[in-house]
């Protein structure tokens, strides 16, 4: 019976069983940042203890960032006290730290795939849920807690359960103006914000072989979203082709050796899953989220759902729950919803593809009147790189600010932050109740080149409709 990359990977990273019954867990690369750290160095120093691997440790700041002006020290104490806080501690304990005077600063997820810290068949670890972001290069990828953080840095392991894996597959052809994150959403739709409890995602089908990393990785990021431990694609020629030649991709004959063990790490085609899911390319269109929870998904076209028509009494409650908060109408169509505010950006779509793609279609238009639009590239490389194209100026001439790198506004722990019931069109990966900064602001979910029609037409807006895609 073949093995799923899954179990390969558990299977080769499993240090002993515990008496609880779960694993003590080799982590093989650890990723940090400002928020979720500082504590557990400061239990690393009460203990007496000293980071186990440092060399396996690779910290960035990108939380508390402020994207409009870097200049030090920040305005916010606190946000100030927290990057020379991890300054301090990698320097203490001998860790790789990409600072903003780096030139290789961002978003933890999108800077580990770019400097090819991240590789596949592996056990990747962060303080931060959406470390799931680094599956899409065949590795395992958990985010953890700060006591967690602290076993890592401590034994460079940590005790898990282990999940079951789902397999979900996407096959047939996308239409036009359909991208990875109306996939994803249309997986979390169809399977729930628990659905994934208890279980691992591998993501396979045409779709996934056609998809490029970027897209990869936006899909693998929102598996949390979808109650998933972790989500992760096979590895394939992309993959090899994105991480060679990277700074801390394997070099020379150690290369062809590390391709070689990847290949090995793949799941074997009689791979036996614990479930498997089918899902028709064909059926997914241009997707947004109405509610508070990234479940809550229609299609463009569709309307609010009415909680009248829930199938169960806990369903209506949640709807009626949504609708009160997000301000929106049952049963009305969600196109042509007012928005304030148009983000692009974050861990999810702040990317290069994703800058470019929306680029194709923004060049020529003007941000709406009243819309506040900003466009917040995922790293520093990100940033340096759109702008030897042009890309930025794309962005400015149509009305959006042109941002520093960082996380800026998916959750707004730096100055980022939407202003009382506002609501924005949203290229990140979350929609909860006071996500973006304000305790009533609100967020609809969508991929960057929506938020990008939004922007132009002041409202919720269909691109293929605004664009002509």
């Amino acid at each position: 019976m073949g093995q799923s990359l899954f179990e390969k990977v558990w299977n080769a990273h499993a240090v002993k069983s515990l008496s609880n019954g779960q694993t003590q867990l080799l982590i093989g690369t650890h990723l940090i940042h400002e928020v979720t750290s500082p504590q557990a160095f400061g239990m690393l120093r009460d203990l007496g203890l000293k980071v186990k691997f440092p060399h396996r440790t690779f910290a960035t700041v990108d939380h508390i960032v402020p994207t409009d002006r870097q200049e030090e020290p920040f305005e916010d104490p606190l946000a100030d006290a927290m990057i020379r806080e991890l300054r301090a501690n990698c320097a203490e304990f001998g860790i790789t730290y990409f600072d903003l005077g780096s030139g290789h600063q961002g978003i933890v997820h999108v800077v580990g795939p770019e400097q090819g810290i991240t590789q596949p068949g592996t056990t990747i670890a962060c303080g931060d849920s959406h470390t799931a972001t680094h599956g899409a290069f065949g590795a395992i990828a958990f985010g953890i807690g700060t006591t967690q953080i602290r076993d890592v840095l401590a034994t460079q392991t940590m005790a898990m359960s282990k999940p079951k894996v789902r397999r979900i597959n996407v096959d047939g052809d996308l239409g036009p103006g359909v991208y990875a994150k109306d996939v994803i959403l249309h997986i979390i739709k169809l399977l729930g914000a628990k659905g994934g409890i208890g279980y691992a995602y591998e993501y396979g089908g045409t779709v996934f072989d056609n998809f490029s990393m970027e897209e990869r990785m936006t899909v693998c990021n929102m598996s949390i979203e979808g109650g998933a431990r972790c989500g992760y694609v096979n590895p394939d020629d992309k993959t090899y082709a994105y991480l060679k030649g990277r700074p801390y991709s394997p070099q020379g004959d150690a290369w062809d050796a590390a391709v070689a063990g990847w290949k090995a790490m793949a799941s074997d085609a009689d791979s036996v899953y614990d479930d498997v899911v089918n899902i028709d390319a064909s059926d997914i269109a241009p997707s947004v989220t109405w509610g508070t929870s990234p479940d809550h998904g229609i299609f463009i076209g569709e309307s609010i759902p009415d909680p009248a028509q829930a199938a169960t009494e806990e369903q209506r409650i949640s709807i009626e729950d949504a609708l009160a908060y997000m301000k929106l109408g049952a049963g009305q169509p969600i196109k042509g919803t007012p928005i304030d505010v148009a983000f692009i950006g974050s861990c999810t779509n702040g990317r290069l593809s994703d800058f470019r793609e929306t680029a194709k279609y923004l060049k020529g238009h003007k941000v709406a009147a009243g819309v506040k639009a900003i466009a917040v590239p995922g790293s520093q490389i990100v940033a340096h790189l759109c702008e030897q194209e042009g890309l930025d100026q794309v962005f400015r001439d149509a009305g959006f600010e042109w941002r520093a790198a960082g996380c800026s506004m998916c959750l707004a722990m730096n100055p980022d932050k939407l202003i009382g019931d506002q609501l924005c069109a949203s290229s990140s990966n979350r929609n909860f109740k006071g996500r973006q900064g304000s305790p009533v602001g609100r967020t609809i979910l969508m991929s960057p080149v929506m938020v990008a029609a939004a922007a132009v037409r002041g409202e919720v807006s269909d691109a293929r409709e605004v664009f002509g895609i």
